[in-house]
């Protein structure tokens, strides 16, 4: 038992040894703060006063130039601990009891800040600083007070109106800022709450319901990607917090599906996107802002998929949500993938309506005035019966089915071969439009590449050569243009 008593002796001192910073070594590392403080190299100041108090943990005077430096930095937190250690060790060192009792009022912290404030005017009853501040304390108790019965009675405009001007005097104060968030939220000024809890997590250690409270914001606002890392912070503090935990893995869940429906409508991949669309509706069935998105790649991959009826309906759920040119658009889009022309210019002027410059909105009503008018005349893609959103090869297929239907050698001489004609001469037309990735392009811009007002095609346009070069024809077909 002595022996290994002796052993801790031993191995405790032989630490201390090894830690022990000399002198000299402590006076080097004052001077380096000294003349990164001069420059204004903050951090690196600090790093130095860090050092010099490991090596001399009773210096007060260092702890109140490393206060200074916290507070240049916006850590009143630690400027406070700082100068809790200096009257510690010096309870008669009146800077820094007067430096305390101002970071006290800026926390609203009224009745420890009055005590510094008055113990500092004990040693100096002229000290004007002392006296100013003391003066600010009672109108500001006041002011609180009442701004608590403003928040009470849901006057919450008058409530932010006298908020403001405490806080002006009073910025560390997290409970003030609470208060405040509390009003904006309730006048809807939801941006300007956040703004306010995200400071109370600065402000506060280990703020855990801080964090959850802005996370929570956050994803009611939409933002859920912003929303999981706060959550995160909540969880460094406390991985097994009760409201934290779970709401984490709900928000972890819809981002991540908010992720692959964006992945996939980039890629065109619809039926992807559609899926993890309604994957969000199903996790989310009531915060609206959460939904919107959801309902806005379900408005654009349904449409893009052929399937208007289902665009349609998401298109407008999003749009009882948020009345926005973007939305609007997106249902236009929608309408005009089902050839609705009416209804399309009706929403791309909606657009228009809320943001006259919104170019979206102008160049989507001009295409679907364009592709209205060309409707009148002829539709390739109802030519050939195939959706807007049919592939190369589904054209290349229809096209040979059509034109083997149409071609003039089924048809006896009369006005049933006439009408073959002309409709084989439209299938090939819409034939040498859609396999086209240019002319198709002009097409869905609500062009007709092969100008059908003036009924000419482009130099070399042969219906017959065109089919025979997809599908070999058993037919032998002589056609005499009268």
């Amino acid at each position: 038992m002595y022996r290994c008593g002796l052993l801790l002796v031993l191995l405790d001192f032989s630490f201390n040894v090894a830690v022990s910073i000399s002198q000299p070594e402590i006076d080097r590392h004052l001077e380096l703060g000294r003349e990164y403080l001069a420059r204004g190299q903050f951090q690196d100041a600090l790093s130095q006063y860090h050092a010099a108090l490991e090596g001399d943990p009773n210096d007060y005077l260092t702890y109140y130039k490393r206060s200074t430096i916290y507070l240049a930095l916006g850590k009143s937190k630690m400027a406070l601990l700082d100068l809790d250690k200096v009257l510690e060790l010096k309870s008669d060192f009146m800077v820094a009891r007067l430096q305390r009792g101002n970071i006290l009022l800026k926390q609203a912290e009224f009745e420890a800040a009055k005590i510094d404030l008055l113990d500092s005017l004990a040693v100096d009853p002229n000290n004007e600083d002392a006296l100013n501040t003391l003066y600010t304390i009672e109108p500001l108790q006041m002011d609180v007070e009442s701004a608590e019965m403003l928040v009470h009675r849901q006057d919450y405009l008058a409530a932010v109106q006298l908020l403001n001007k405490i806080i002006e005097a009073c910025p560390w104060a997290p409970y003030l800022r609470e208060l405040r968030a509390e009003s904006h939220a309730a006048l809807g000024q939801h941006q300007n709450a956040v703004s306010d809890i995200r400071l109370t997590t600065k402000l506060l250690v280990d703020n855990t319901e801080g964090f959850y409270k802005l996370a929570s914001m956050l994803y009611n606002l939409g933002e859920v990607k912003e929303s999981l890392k706060e959550i995160r912070e909540c969880l460094k503090l406390d991985p097994e917090h009760k409201e934290c935990f779970p709401f984490y893995k709900k928000i972890k869940k819809v981002a991540k599906c908010l992720e692959d429906a964006e992945i996939a409508e980039e890629l065109k991949q619809h039926e992807d996107c559609i899926d993890a669309a309604q994957r969000i509706l199903k996790a989310e069935p009531h915060m609206l802002m959460v939904r919107l998105p959801a309902l806005q790649y379900l408005c654009k991959c349904y449409a893009a998929n052929g399937k208007t009826t289902e665009a349609i309906g998401s298109c407008q759920d999003a749009l009882n949500i948020r009345h926005d040119p973007e939305t609007l658009c997106n249902a236009a889009e929608a309408y005009l993938s089902g050839d609705m022309f009416d209804d399309a210019i009706r929403e791309f002027k909606r657009a228009l309506d809320v943001d006259p410059d919104f170019h979206r909105a102008k160049e989507g009503l001009q295409k679907a005035q364009q592709r209205q008018k060309i409707s009148e005349t002829r539709d390739y893609y109802k030519i050939l019966d195939v959706p807007r959103t049919a592939s190369k090869r589904d054209i290349i297929k229809a096209y040979r089915k059509a034109a083997q239907r149409w071609h003039p050698d089924n048809f006896q001489e009369g006005d049933e071969k006439k009408r073959a004609q002309k409709k084989f001469i439209d299938i090939a037309a819409a034939k040498e439009v859609l396999t086209d990735e240019e002319k198709r392009a002009k097409f869905d811009r609500g062009e007709d590449p092969l100008d059908p007002e003036s009924g000419k095609h482009p130099h070399g346009f042969n219906p017959f050569q065109e089919f025979h070069q997809f599908h070999g024809s058993p037919f032998q077909f002589k056609f005499h243009f009268n």
